[in-house]
């Protein structure tokens, strides 16, 4: 089944793209909450336009993520947690947290476009990645600390 995604669904794919699922999944959760519509040729026509509409516009947003990616650099953040003897965390630390640290330096990092690269559960030093934008990537360094 082809649908036109109205928005970014993680996993599936951008906003205006066109991509294939599983019709169950398209019947039953895209469509209904409003992340899809179907892949019609008409649908395609209005995607297609609003798409060259919105092409300068898009090269601007990646221009911004680059210069924020850029901007971020090298940096390393320290996320203080509290933690036993044995140096694993009450909890875990989540990209919440990671957010608010970036927001303390200046940098305004929605907390839904931070991924993990394995699970934060005890002191030390670990990577992050920042989904900036769909062609923008960038790799954050952070140490988790005793509170």
């Amino acid at each position: 089944m082809e649908v036109i995604l109205k928005d970014d669904v993680k996993g599936v794919g951008y906003k205006n793209d066109i991509v294939v699922v599983k019709p169950g999944f398209g019947r039953n959760y895209l469509i209904p909450q409003g992340l899809a519509v179907m892949a019609t040729p008409s649908a395609r026509k209005v995607v297609a336009e609003n798409v060259r509409q919105v092409a300068h516009k898009a090269e601007k947003i990646q221009n911004d993520a680059q210069d924020l990616a850029n901007r971020i650099g090298t940096t390393v953040l320290s996320i203080p947690a509290k933690a036993g003897e044995t140096g694993k965390i009450f909890g875990a630390v989540t990209s919440l947290q990671v957010s608010e640290a970036l927001k303390a330096l200046g940098y305004d990092v929605d907390r839904k476009r931070i991924d993990f690269d394995q699970e934060v559960k005890s002191l030390g030093e670990y990577t992050a990645t920042l989904n900036l934008h769909k062609e923008v990537k960038h790799q954050i360094r952070f140490n988790v600390v005793e509170a």
